[in-house]
């Protein structure tokens, strides 16, 4: 049976606030359901003061929720069995709006991200309810994008979609960029994936989507516009303030998330696990399909730990 947290929605569509937990591996299962009772219902979750947290207590904390997940290109912390350590000065700054890894078919669940240095001003990290963005569509729009498949891959021009353009030439992310992109993957996705638990309907988009399936390239760009448009009008987003040892869980299956590049030379850390999750099926019952790797290569695919 879940236990009653004490929850403070933090913006009217998305996202609210756990109150005086202490989190750890060790909590009891009907916290634990709680906790996941809230994330359907809020899609993000902020817990501040888990200073005692570190790598390994963040982890067995994320195995409570379900199977840990390695991303499928970047080596996880040093020590670690599934930490993405990213290091502002180390090219991990991702100003764009995505669902992370939803290049490949089954794409994380959760995400459990753990704040260990913070600038003085600047760092935020956005996030936006795709469930909330679908239902704003008018119905027509609804009923096309129902039908509607898209391809969605790590190889893409991630430059293009960030406002400090002097990413193009820095060593840093280029050398992220590269080992990011060092096995390309390619994933066909509904436009509209059913939420396997709660039956919502969520606009799968974000800047990893290369195209809409049998769309001239044109119009993919003008459709994929007016879609993303709507998921991150303000109304479906709530916005986060770092503090050191804060802890945000967000429903990856249902949201965008974008971490605010506007901090300059300071430094900012963070560092995430991943919950793993299942093939999104969309309003016709139809599955993802993997494009590349090859079924062949199937070695090469991230694993559950």
């Amino acid at each position: 049976m879940s236990k009653a947290l004490k929850i403070a929605p933090v913006a009217g569509r998305i996202g609210a606030v756990i109150k005086d937990i202490h989190l750890s591996g060790d909590l009891d299962l009907g916290t634990i359901q709680a906790i996941e009772e809230a994330l359907l219902k809020y899609k993000v979750l902020f817990f501040r003061g888990q200073q005692h947290l570190d790598d390994a207590s963040q982890e067995a904390f994320a195995k409570r929720l379900g199977q840990l997940y390695s991303h499928p290109t970047v080596p996880v912390k040093s020590g670690t069995s599934a930490v993405l350590e990213l290091d502002s000065e180390h090219g991990g700054r991702a100003n764009s709006w995505h669902t992370d890894i939803s290049f490949v078919a089954a794409y994380p669940k959760a995400s459990v991200l753990r704040s260990v240095v913070i600038p003085a001003a600047g760092g935020d990290t956005v996030w936006a309810n795709t469930a909330s963005a679908y239902l704003d569509l008018p119905e027509e729009l609804r009923e096309l994008v129902d039908k509607l498949r898209a391809e969605h891959t790590n190889a893409f021009d991630y430059a293009s979609f960030a406002y400090n353009q002097k990413l193009r030439n820095d060593p840093a992310f280029l050398k992220y960029r590269k080992q990011f992109e060092s096995t390309v993957y390619e994933t066909e996705h509904p436009l509209v994936r059913v939420h396997p638990e709660t039956g919502e309907k969520n606009l799968l988009l974000g800047s990893f989507v290369k195209r809409i399936v049998g769309f001239k390239p044109d119009d993919s760009a003008r459709l994929l516009s007016i879609l993303q448009d709507h998921v991150t009008r303000l109304e479906n987003t709530v916005r986060w303030s770092w503090k050191v040892g804060d802890v945000v869980i967000w429903d990856n299956r249902a949201t965008q998330h974008y971490a605010i590049n506007d901090y300059g030379s300071e430094h900012r850390v963070v560092r995430r696990v991943t919950i793993a999750g299942d093939i999104p099926f969309g309003v016709d019952g139809r599955q993802s399909v993997t494009i590349k790797p090859e079924p062949a290569q199937a070695e090469d695919t991230p694993e559950a730990i």
